[in-house]
């Protein structure tokens, strides 16, 4: 009996003791409670109220530790329909995956957190519902390009615009907004709710791809199309162009010619009139030339042919006359010119 009197006196302190005490730590909410009753909130933030401190030991007083660093998780993927002004759904629904950031909001809000939530869990499955609510109402009255699209900087303040309207718009519930509603029933401060992706459901996702690649497609013969039209338009212009061209050379070509023609036939004239005799033996001489030039031609020749004549009765070279003098008649005739001259 006295052994057991011993050991009840030196292990009972042991056992109790360490239950006298707690400490509070800077990102804590420590709930104490006498008999289930709360008794005091301790706030680490406090450095007052940080650190060790004395209480009963259970069951008199109990205390349940709050975490009051900043929470958040991601909402599970919900398919919205947003607002279609062509009445074409099939490429209208997004699934959208959200994030929520709380925290408990003060020493005070963790009495009505606890009596009406209780657990983190409790909380995550609270905003969730009223969030994953208000999202929907607020994404039916928005166009899908308002989420999704190309435009710097229109979907970054379209996702301002959803974010400010979900924490700060009066709910369909309650007519309070999310912050108010969640701070005022809950305990709970609502730091921010933001869009991490928004995308096609897998159900209609292919079918969107089908399509974009049809309007790709249906593009770029419109592309090709078009360049096979310029094309034809440049190539009629050119030839167009190098048809004027070419009658126009070919014009000024036969003016050309018609012109040296008749230059020709001018400066013929005068050097028949200056000395006809001498202009007849030039030209059986290049008539010559051209006959006699073909070594495969074979002539038969007869002597009553006056084309060659100055084969047969070549001109005879005066005494004193200079190489390439003209015949004796043409010497004659010019003698006869020079005596009729006063």
């Amino acid at each position: 009996m006295r052994t057991f009197l011993l050991l009840f006196i030196f292990i009972l302190p042991l056992i109790f003791i360490p239950q006298c005490f707690f400490t509070v730590d800077h990102a804590e909410f420590v709930y104490l409670t006498q008999f289930g009753r709360h008794i005091h909130t301790f706030d680490g933030k406090d450095s007052d109220q940080a650190g060790l401190h004395f209480k009963f030991p259970w069951p008199i007083q109990a205390v349940q530790r709050l975490d009051r660093r900043m929470q958040f998780f991601d909402l599970p993927s919900v398919e919205l329909l947003t607002r279609d002004t062509q009445r074409n759904t099939i490429d209208k629904t997004l699934s959208l995956d959200a994030y929520i950031c709380w925290r408990i909001e003060d020493a005070n809000g963790v009495d009505i957190f606890l009596r009406t939530v209780g657990t983190l869990e409790g909380a995550k499955a609270i905003l969730a519902q009223r969030i994953n609510s208000e999202l929907g109402a607020a994404i039916g009255t928005m166009e899908l390009d308002e989420l999704v699209s190309v435009e710097e900087g229109k979907v970054e303040k379209q996702r301002d615009l959803l974010r400010s309207k979900l924490l700060l718009e009066p709910g369909r519930v309650n007519g309070k907004s999310l912050k108010d509603s969640a701070s005022s029933d809950y305990g709970i401060a609502v730091v921010d709710v933001r869009l991490r992706r928004a995308n096609h459901p897998p159900a209609v996702r292919q079918a969107i791809f089908d399509r974009i690649i049809s309007e790709r497609d249906k593009k770029a013969a419109q592309y090709q199309s078009e360049g096979e039209r310029k094309a034809a338009d440049i190539r009629s212009a050119g030839e167009k162009n190098v048809a004027l061209l070419r009658s126009s050379s070919e014009a000024e070509s036969i003016k050309l010619k018609g012109q040296a023609e008749a230059e020709a036939d001018r400066i013929r004239s005068l050097a028949q009139a200056r000395d006809p005799q001498f202009y007849s033996f030039l030209k059986k001489l290049e008539e010559y030339q051209r006959i006699l030039g073909d070594n495969k031609t074979v002539l038969l020749l007869g002597t009553h042919r006056e084309l060659f004549d100055l084969l047969f009765q070549p001109p005879i070279k005066l005494p004193g006359s200079l190489p390439g003098s003209l015949p004796e008649s043409s010497s004659k005739k010019s003698s006869e010119l020079k005596e009729s001259k006063p």
